[in-house]
């Protein structure tokens, strides 16, 4: 409960509590992100004509970890509304006919469990971050390339697909866990991006033991119980290799495309060509190719090509001929201890060091993926023969 005063003045008049309802709508739930009073979360309103003003606010769960952020977003909401000198903000707890309702206003009536980014509507752009090996820096891009996306005002959403080496809570540094609303789950919020990962529900030091069929059933619940709402982007953070789950990806979202990230040399190349060539058997189409950790900076300016050079190019090229459309060399970003120093606290490099050599790349490659349209295939055009 919080209670806030101003001082009076005689001649002020008393708030319209139509006036306060639409300033109640301007508050966002800080893990929803969709307005208080649109998710069924205001109780009761009492308004006086002495300008103090009583507010209930339904929290979804008992134990919410952001209780404090709503109360305070509430309350100066209300605070700027004219003729109001006090608020009250009386936080209660759903009942279970009302978590009912907000269930089917998150996922609409009759709660249908399917993929919403596999619709033939669906606007969001979705990449899928693959690479033939581990150890070329994937999960890291995916996380730059998510924060500097939402950074820049797009609605993004990070799945970690990852599920036996999730690494992207600990790069995004959040130890915050999913909400669970009935059957619904609300990701995590970080640095503006929904996040989810295994790594939020499972134990500390705990080792994920899926084999086939369990790892598609995971990513599935990722996609179909989590919770994204209205995304521009959705970023998937994939395992190394052309296995069960990039399989499983390339069914359960249709229409998404390929992010191929690879090193200079030609071995990791050779393995990033074999991950690119999956889009080829499952009808994914390839974005393009980024070449990561390419070179080292040096103080006379110079570059030093710790790991040779060519291999982007060398990928890029070789997926172009088994194409109906050129793969380009999307970027290259050099190597950055800022990278590391984010990754390991928790702020990745984009916003930790933004002028940092590889954040400025990253973040141009951010806005080239940003700002691509969603293709047409699988998605109706409302022509009807005639």
């Amino acid at each position: 409960m919080s209670l806030l005063r101003r001082p009076s003045s005689a001649a002020e008049p008393g708030p319209e509590e139509s006036a306060v309802r639409a300033a109640l709508g301007t508050v966002l739930d800080p893990e929803i992100r969709r307005p208080i009073t649109e998710l069924g979360m205001v109780g009761s309103l009492e308004v006086s004509t002495t300008g103090a003003v009583l507010v209930q606010v339904l929290l979804t769960t008992s134990g919410c970890p952001l209780r404090d952020t709503l109360e305070r977003d509430v309350t100066a909401a209300v605070m700027r509304v004219e003729g109001v000198r006090a608020v009250r903000v009386d936080l209660g707890v759903m009942d279970d006919g009302q978590r009912s309702r907000l269930r089917d206003v998150l996922r609409g009536p009759g709660g249908e469990r399917d993929v919403p980014f596999a619709r033939p509507r669906s606007l969001t752009r979705v990449y899928c971050v693959a690479s033939g090996k581990g150890g070329v820096g994937k999960s890291t891009l995916t996380v730059n390339l998510a924060v500097a996306m939402a950074r820049d005002g797009l609605r993004v959403g990070l799945v970690d697909a990852d599920v036996h080496g999730f690494s992207v809570p600990g790069m995004l540094g959040t130890t915050d866990r999913p909400v669970k609303i009935d059957d619904v789950v609300i990701p995590p919020v970080a640095h503006g991006v929904k996040v989810i990962s295994m790594g939020m529900v499972v134990p500390d030091g705990q080792p994920v033991m899926h084999r086939g069929p369990l790892l598609h059933r995971a990513l599935q619940q990722f996609l179909t119980e989590v919770h994204f709402g209205d995304l521009d982007v959705l970023l998937l953070d994939m395992p190394p290799g052309t296995g069960d789950v990039p399989i499983s990806a390339a069914q359960l979202l249709p229409g998404s495309e390929l992010l191929v990230v690879t090193t200079p040399q030609p071995a990791a190349a050779d393995v990033a060509h074999r991950s690119g060539g999956l889009a080829a058997r499952t009808g994914q189409g390839v974005v393009g190719v980024v070449e990561n950790m390419s070179w080292l900076p040096m103080p006379d300016g110079s570059r030093l090509e710790v790991f040779g050079s060519g291999g982007g190019a060398a990928v890029a090229e070789r997926l172009s001929r088994g194409s109906e459309t050129p793969v380009p060399l999307l970027a290259q970003v050099p190597m950055d201890v800022a990278v590391r120093e984010g990754g390991d606290a928790g702020t990745p490099v984009v916003l930790a060091a933004p002028d940092s050599p590889a954040a400025l790349v990253l973040s141009d490659l951010a806005r080239t993926l940003g700002r691509r349209a969603r293709g047409l295939a699988g998605r109706p055009l409302g022509v009807v023969p005639v």
